[in-house]
């Protein structure tokens, strides 16, 4: 298994909103009020060091979903000299949500299974390790006591994150999202949670291409998951992990990611 699918043609609303306790040098503040979580520079691009875990994890081609104005992150990766990765681009004409970017990807990825990841977390390669070793549709379910204590996400908002709920084989049962406090204190432990870190079949381009916009008047990836499940057949193994995430959505976290990654290696 090869393939990974990387979305980051979102606004980036958040990124853009202005934050006077954020220390940012120019060019951060720069790319941060264009919204392009995925080009904020840390030495470079932070998306460069989510492509490295990639590329330890196993994974050689890469297909970024990219908005139609993102000109400049396509020319850096297509330019970029790589030993170990190779880049492909699908563009989402309309930032219509996360099952709309990955139906746009279709191309690149065929019949293949693929993995799905955001472009403004950056995940543990041995969570990424585990969805290319699962046997068949996966997701990563991060630990929220793994993410309190490691990750670079303050508590309330990792409080209202989405939550995962399994079978007794440890298979996805549903996926609850913005959960309120009284459903988490009923949740065995661990709390698993989802932070957009999957391993797909094609058929959920089939389920992309079928559901209706969510509430929030987008398409979403849980809800092309749970019409897999209901109308396709489609079942998805939860690999459990322990390991922090570091997220990129906002001007605030930008000093905190900065400090974790300084002098990490980049190997493309």
């Amino acid at each position: 298994m090869e393939k990974v699918v990387i979305l980051a043609a979102g606004a980036g609303t958040r990124m853009q909103r202005q934050d006077a306790t954020a220390v940012l040098t120019e060019s951060q503040a720069a790319q941060a009020a264009g919204g392009v979580k995925a080009m904020i520079p840390i030495d470079r691009p932070f998306l460069d060091y989510v492509l490295h875990n990639v590329a330890q994890a196993g994974f050689r081609r890469v297909c970024l979903v990219i908005g139609p104005g993102h000109s400049a992150m396509r020319d850096y990766y297509a330019q970029l000299a790589c030993r170990q990765l190779q880049f492909d681009f699908a563009i989402q004409e309309v930032p219509q949500g996360t099952a709309d970017a990955v139906a746009a990807a279709n191309q690149f990825a065929g019949q293949d299974p693929f993995v799905v990841l955001n472009s403004d977390n950056y995940y543990p390669v041995d969570a990424l390790r585990g969805l290319r070793d699962a046997d068949g549709a996966a997701l990563v379910g991060f630990t929220r006591a793994g993410l309190l204590a490691g990750s670079s996400i303050d508590a309330d908002r990792i409080a209202g994150f989405s939550v995962i709920e399994t079978d007794d084989d440890n298979n996805l049962q549903r996926i609850v999202e913005k959960p309120t406090p009284e459903f988490v204190a009923e949740l065995p432990e661990p709390i698993l949670i989802s932070m957009n870190c999957w391993r797909f079949g094609p058929e959920i381009l089939t389920a992309c291409q079928s559901i209706d916009k969510s509430p929030r008047g987008e398409y979403e990836i849980p809800d092309a998951v749970m019409y897999s499940i209901r109308e396709l057949g489609a079942r998805y193994q939860v690999v459990p992990s322990d390991q922090p995430v570091l997220d990129m959505s906002t001007r605030a976290d930008i000093a905190s990611v900065s400090s974790r990654l300084e002098g990490t290696e980049v190997d493309l």
